[in-house]
């Protein structure tokens, strides 16, 4: 129970969104001040939108955040997570329902926001992956490499160099230049 409570934090794919405020979202046990909800809002880049909002923190949630965009939703997610303080980060597949300019957004803010934190993402976008420290990539349940994103591309012959030549062939944004990365 305290490690579910304040070490780990599990972001989903699919963001877990209460039917009711918007404050009880982000905090269900009324633990924080609204100055600390508002912060997090702030470097969740939420704070605008939500003060927009009809009743602001009160602003009623309709049931899974059907009100709410797919980004506004998994930024929530994020917000609640970094208002708890969590030091291990769980992010499993968390922007695949989203844009890529939303993904961007959601990745620098778990950089900056969860840089005290360690993170373990699981994604089948490359460019989500690519900041990362250490990747690991799997093939048929099995661990086939893992290093930095630097030392991944200086092999030619690696599968996750592969993924970024193919990746590449679609998305000019990503080159190969192991030298850019850790």
């Amino acid at each position: 129970k305290d490690i579910r409570s304040s070490v780990v934090t599990l972001i989903p794919q699919t963001p877990f969104l209460f039917s009711g405020t918007l404050r009880m979202n982000l905090d269900p046990f009324n633990e924080y001040s609204d100055k600390q909800i508002w912060e997090v809002l702030e470097q969740v880049h939420l704070k605008k939108a939500c003060m927009d909002f009809p009743n602001k923190l009160k602003y009623i949630v309709s049931d899974q955040g059907s009100n709410l965009s797919a980004g506004q939703q998994q930024l929530l997610c994020v917000a609640r997570a970094l208002l708890r303080g969590s030091k291990i980060i769980l992010l499993d597949e968390a922007t695949a329902n989203v844009d890529s300019a939303t993904d961007t957004l959601i990745q620098e803010t778990i950089q900056s926001a969860f840089k005290d934190a360690t993170t373990i993402t699981i994604a089948h976008r490359l460019d989500t992956v690519m900041i990362s420290d250490r990747i690991l990539v799997m093939d048929d349940g099995r661990v086939s490499e893992y290093d930095t994103p630097g030392n991944l591309l200086k092999n030619k012959d690696g599968i996750f160099y592969g993924l970024v030549k193919e990746w590449n062939s679609k998305n000019e944004d990503l080159l190969i230049e192991p030298k850019r990365y850790k």
